[in-house]
């Protein structure tokens, strides 16, 4: 059954259909009391990190404004004074250290993402409220940036022979599947064999267990958190394994976590057939194109051209007969695939402003995929998308150093959730994809091929399959947005429903994630955080960018930390940008262009 909520209305898993944009009516936040019964932390779990001695962090002046440390943690909590892998830690430390409320754990996603990075750049998105009350803190998760890092190859030269199939957003051609397949393996096996230890020793549950501990070190009681795409995975592991042990935890751009792992019958499908990114891609994409067609040529050149859901569906029709050739005088020649098209699209979904991207990279393509206008084309239209190729070449590339990314998203997707047997039925799974979610099912579909359970045979015996219905002590808040292209709105949805003690926060925005695409997504969650105030229920925000609007452009902070350092901490007042979340976006870097 559709359920209404405000002016909208969400139809079951595969999709949502607008009926409006106007604010929902709510009552007041209301501040929610501690249940009567909740459930506590297993004494299975309890002995795992309790036995743990606090960590006492050596604190160190580093990045400009930042303060960093370095701490040995288990590599097996079942035996705390074995092995160890060492854990990167930063903090930016609270406005006004006399009123703390304690310390704010944030993670920006991937698998993979850097904690230490985010909190450097929490100055720059974070409410100013929030940074005058708690010390910003940001773990990198083993394996991960400047923790010990996951390294599934002896070295770059073997990597790069692994990954050779690699070199495309997605596999679209037999040749171009044989090759993906052939190179999933390969590092499937890589990193199940010369990934060892760290690899099988990574999964979600053992990053959870160790913020406990860290929690412990910078001498909080319990845990506040937020996390963004992946990082509400870790923020959901958090509080089923630990259902007492925090005061407040947000996650935005959600992942349904049954459907992350893989539950059941289930077990044996793609994590794709399960959590649909690619169908809130494919909505979101849809929707741009029909409000192109109502915004008219004035406001969007599709429009001039007929219908532009069928004037996209041309260029990819093109493009899939037949690859683009560039040629610029001074950046040299290009290929440009069917894949790199839906590759550069999907990418551009992520910015709450990408609308104007995908309008102006479908439009120059409709020209240079046309032969009878291809000739007259302007040299600035050949050189608009030879310029994202380039940069699309550059951003795919893997050389020195040793470069882990792919790795460590892997180590985690791999680990914790369950895949296909083989990588050979990717072709064929990948395509049926496609016909529920056209142009991203493949997109999405493919970045698992790896993790198939005959070449990925390293597992974590430690590694957490829920459940993930506890009744927590202190709410959950669940923010999810309609047109997000990586964490389905429904993953929010379904998130809020298995937990007991939860309040689903929804918006009406674009891009990954939505704090900082309105007042009201950003103030719910920072009155959250700070007094536990949750917004009535029921409560829906419109994000502040809407297509074919006249909408000041936000940009994402910097996730650099040479750059971060180097500009410094904005002051009080200051304008916010966007967190500098982390998704595995399929295709990164793909014609990709600001």
């Amino acid at each position: 059954m559709p359920r209404a909520i405000g002016s909208l209305t969400a139809t079951g898993i595969a999709g949502i259909v607008l009926a409006g944009s106007a604010v929902a009516p709510a009552a007041a936040a209301t501040r929610t009391p501690q249940p009567a019964a909740y459930d506590r932390t297993s004494a299975v779990e309890a002995r795992r990190v309790d036995r743990v001695p606090t960590p006492k962090l050596g604190w160190y002046a580093c990045y400009d404004y930042a303060e960093c440390a370095t701490v040995r943690l288990p590599l097996d909590y079942d035996n705390p004074k074995g092995a160890t892998t060492e854990v990167a830690v930063l903090r930016v430390k609270a406005r006004d250290q006399q009123h703390k409320v304690g310390s704010l754990f944030l993670n920006p996603g991937g698998p993979g993402g850097s904690g230490t990075s985010i909190a450097l750049a929490a100055p720059y998105f974070l409410g100013d409220d929030l940074l005058d009350r708690f010390d910003i803190v940001g773990v990198d998760p083993r394996g991960v940036a400047s923790s010990d890092n996951v390294k599934c190859f002896p070295s770059v030269k073997d990597q790069t022979r692994a990954y050779a199939g690699l070199k495309v957003a997605f596999p679209y051609t037999k040749a171009e599947e044989k090759a993906y397949v052939a190179a999933s393996k390969a590092v499937g096996r890589g990193c199940s064999t010369t990934g060892r230890p760290l690899t099988g020793a990574a999964s979600t549950a053992e990053v959870a267990r160790d913020m406990d501990v860290l929690r412990r070190a910078v001498g909080d009681k319990k845990l506040s958190y937020l996390g963004f795409s992946y990082g509400t995975a870790l923020g959901q592991y958090y509080a089923n394994m630990f259902p007492d042990r925090f005061r407040a935890l947000v996650v935005d751009g959600v992942l349904n976590p049954n459907a992350w792992v893989g539950q059941g019958k289930a077990r044996n499908q793609l994590q794709e057939t399960r959590l649909r990114s690619a169908d809130g891609a494919y909505h979101a994409l849809h929707e741009i194109l029909v409000r192109c067609g109502r915004a008219g040529a004035e406001k969007c050149a599709l429009a001039s051209g007929g219908d532009p859901v069928a004037t996209y569906e041309t260029v990819a029709q093109r493009l899939r007969k037949k690859p683009l050739v560039v040629d610029d005088p001074d950046l040299g020649q290009f290929t440009v695939s069917y894949a790199d098209f839906v590759g550069a699209t999907l990418g551009n979904l992520y910015d709450p402003n990408g609308w104007q991207y995908v309008v102006e990279l479908t439009a120059e393509l409709l020209v240079l995929t046309d032969p009878a206008a291809a000739a007259s084309a302007t040299a600035k239209a050949r050189s608009a998308v030879a310029r994202r190729a380039a940069q699309a070449r550059e951003q795919r590339g893997y050389d020195f150093p040793y470069d882990n990314g792919l790795e460590t998203f892997l180590t985690v997707d791999c680990t914790d959730a369950y895949h296909p047997t083989s990588a050979d039925a990717w072709p064929a799974l990948s395509a049926r994809e496609d016909k529920r979610a056209p142009y991203f099912g493949r997109a999405w579909a493919w970045g698992t091929a790896p993790c198939a359970r005959n070449t990925w045979t390293v597992r974590d015996e430690d590694a957490w399959t829920g459940p993930f219905n506890r009744t927590t002590a202190a709410p959950v808040l669940v923010v999810g947005n309609y047109w997000d292209p990586a964490t389905n709105y429904q993953g929010a949805v379904g998130s809020a429903k298995l937990l007991p003690n939860s309040r689903l926060l929804s918006s009406d925005s674009w891009g990954h994630t939505a704090y900082g695409t309105s007042a009201c997504v950003t103030g719910a969650v920072d009155a959250y955080l700070l007094s536990g105030t949750l917004p009535a229920r029921g409560t829906l925000c419109t994000g502040d960018a809407q297509p074919f609007q006249d909408e000041p452009a936000v940009t994402r902070a910097e996730a650099s930390k040479n750059a971060l350092a180097r500009d410094g901490a904005p002051g009080r007042g200051e304008p916010k940008r966007l967190p500098p979340v982390v998704a595995p976006l399929p295709a990164v870097g793909t014609l990709t262009v600001r």
